[in-house]
């Protein structure tokens, strides 16, 4: 039986595909979320509504010139027509005037 000498090293193959997008920078941070508008979005698959209550009580009072824009307004990110419902967000955005996200999802 023929024995190869490999040192240690073996031929390895990643099983991913090759990446199908580049990366982008991420958008800066905002300084302060005083005075912003931040919009709600949820999949509606856990607790959301009473998480947002909850992280909107308390951004309010540590900036009380923050505004929201409730999930109520978007509806679900998580449903049938989920991929052209993600693509409207921006020009929605847009039209609000939104600063700044926080989307909840679960887990």
């Amino acid at each position: 039986m023929a024995q190869t000498n490999n040192d240690g090293y073996y031929e390895a193959y990643w099983p991913r595909g090759a990446r199908q997008q580049k990366t982008r920078a991420l958008a800066p941070r905002l300084d302060t979320l005083e005075g912003k508008t931040v919009a709600q979005l949820w999949d509606y698959l856990f607790k959301g509504d009473e998480v947002f209550a909850l992280l909107e009580e308390d951004l309010k009072r540590r900036y009380p010139g923050i505004k929201f824009v409730s999930w109520r307004e978007f509806g679900s990110t998580h449903a049938d027509d989920e991929k052209e419902a993600l693509a409207a967000l921006p020009k929605r955005f847009k039209e609000l005037g939104v600063d700044a996200v926080i989307s909840g999802m679960a887990c």
